[in-house]
């Protein structure tokens, strides 16, 4: 079990879209910048979306325009529509993130789209992406269950993965957006994406709402999936999900996978060391981490 599981880091997008404290620009680069000493490489920076909607994220181009670019880190901004793509652009994202959804109602109360609504704009959209030269990725909201409708239809991922890898998408994310899923429901939706879409990288998210991220994880990498999701101090949420808690923790991720032998690059002192920052300085709330109370294992020893 030697082989290599990255990790997406979306605190900085998905964890604080939601967060009752809303953080300076300074404070969100501090926070950047720590995930970035802790062996981070590829993280969500920023969501270009409506700010009255999402006042969180307002400052995106600023944050974007600030970010460490000397440190072989990849920027990934997050876009809803074509105005959401071009400002991606233009803030010079490494990497953008379209989102889709797998069911109509929470796509009218986020996008006020259908799934094949937000699949027929990315087909118009995605050669802005490309022109620019920029990676296209996709993720799936809602992809386990709909905090309006309910139950999924499994079948609409493998429609969704077809018109993503169609539209030139060369990554395709299932979100767990209200944390419902179970590690037979994540075996499934990646066989109909597989089936459907074979030339896609996959990507896992999954929110600990119901308390099986971790299994669902374990059942992704078993199914060979090697992306992940996870944002630290397991903070965040979606404004247009009821119920919607925190992210997985990044840090009980690390812990989990590098105990199995997987290599992360993730360094977990420092992860944890992140946790405390945000929970103690910069959020100044409790945190869902279960590695931020209970420590790494082997704990490291102490001066004599």
């Amino acid at each position: 079990m030697s082989r290599k599981i990255d990790i997406v880091e979306v605190g900085p997008r998905d964890g604080l879209q939601n967060d009752k404290t809303l953080l300076t620009t300074p404070v969100k680069l501090e926070f950047i910048g720590r995930l970035v000493e802790a062996g981070v490489t590829r993280m969500e920076a920023a969501s270009f979306v409506n700010p009255k909607l999402v006042p969180a994220m307002a400052d995106s181009a600023e944050i974007m325009d600030a970010v460490p670019r000397d440190k072989d880190v990849s920027y990934i901004g997050l876009a809803l529509n074509e105005r959401g793509m071009r400002r991606a652009i233009e803030a010079r994202c490494d990497e953008i993130n379209y989102v889709l959804v797998a069911s109509e109602g929470f796509g009218k109360a986020n996008q006020n789209a259908t799934p094949e609504e937000t699949a027929d704009l990315l087909d118009r959209i995605a050669v802005l992406a490309h022109d620019a030269r920029i990676p296209l990725s996709a993720t799936v909201s809602v992809a386990f269950g709909d905090p309006f409708d309910g139950e999924v239809d499994p079948g609409i991922l493998g429609m969704l993965a077809a018109r993503a890898a169609a539209a030139g998408a060369v990554e395709f994310a299932l979100g767990d957006t209200i944390g419902v899923a179970t590690p037979w429901d994540v075996e499934r939706a990646i066989r109909i994406v597989r089936d459907a879409a074979p030339s896609l990288k996959l990507r896992l998210h999954f929110h600990n709402t119901r308390n099986t991220a971790l299994a669902n994880i374990h059942a992704a990498v078993q199914n060979g999936v090697t992306i992940i999701d996870a944002s630290a101090g397991g903070i965040g949420g979606c404004p247009f999900a009821p119920r919607a808690t925190g992210n997985v923790a990044t840090e009980d991720v690390v812990y989990m996978l590098e105990r199995a032998g997987f290599d992360t690059g993730i360094d977990l002192d420092r992860m944890i060391s992140v946790a405390h920052w945000l929970e103690e300085t910069a959020l100044k709330h409790p945190i869902q981490s279960a590695l931020a109370k209970a420590g790494a294992f082997p704990a490291k020893a102490g001066p004599a």
